[in-house]
């Protein structure tokens, strides 16, 4: 690992463009980082810059960033942190899945080592946090699981719910009063040609979900 120390802003910056670019595989606009973090061009421009200086990222003029071996190093650490952090919080203190990825992007920027290695280790090794999303080792690596989208699914097909990709709160208060989350099974019912809206058979019921809610719910065959 680098001994680089960076500021918070800096590992927010990092981790976006990290998420970004496909996991590194992809250049990333200006424009997008602006978007995603809520600031403004000109001082992403700046970051961008700053950044570039400690060869965490690679500037193309017109093109795009992309980050670099170390920044994605340092990326995949900070996701640790934040994924742990949410598995305790979901797990031990009794958060709810909506609540922990705000409380977690602050504990993220913990810069002890060993607390994260403990925390690891009392949390028995978790492989996934709260919302199925992946959690690197310490090492880095990543066990990817193949999975698909509700509407992946063909008429008669079933899943579990393994990963939620939108994590706002209206779409967690809306998965809350389906009673859909991480490991609940689901049917494909049907496919109505008209909106494009799903209908899937959970909890012994039968709902409707458009599209985008299905697109968002990552699903593992059975």
């Amino acid at each position: 690992m680098t001994n680089l120390i960076l500021s918070k802003s800096e590992e927010n910056y990092l981790k976006s463009i990290y998420n970004l670019s496909d996991s590194g595989s992809k250049l990333v606009t200006t424009n997008s980082i602006s978007k995603i973090l809520n600031i403004e061009p000109a001082s992403v421009t700046d970051m961008i810059k700053k950044l570039s200086k400690k060869n965490l990222i690679y500037h193309q003029k017109y093109k795009g960033s992309k980050i670099s071996k170390n920044g994605i190093k340092i990326a995949l650490q900070i996701i640790r942190k934040h994924r742990l952090w949410e598995v305790f919080l979901y797990e031990k203190l009794n958060f709810k899945w909506d609540e922990i990825h705000e409380v977690a992007e602050e504990l993220e920027h913990v810069s002890s080592d060993q607390l994260i290695d403990n925390l690891d280790k009392y949390l028995k090794y978790p492989k996934i946090d709260p919302h199925g999303d992946p959690i690197p080792n310490k090492l880095g690596e990543i066990d990817f699981i193949d999975k698909i989208s509700i509407s992946d699914l063909n008429i008669g097909q079933k899943g579990i719910v393994s990963r939620i990709i939108n994590e706002d709160e209206e779409f967690f208060n809306l998965l809350n009063k389906l009673k859909i989350e991480i490991g609940t099974e689901v049917k494909l019912v049907d496919k109505i040609e008209y909106d494009s809206s799903i209908e899937i058979f959970i909890n012994n019921r039968s709902v409707i979900i458009s599209k985008v809610v299905a697109e968002n719910i990552k699903i593992t065959k059975v």
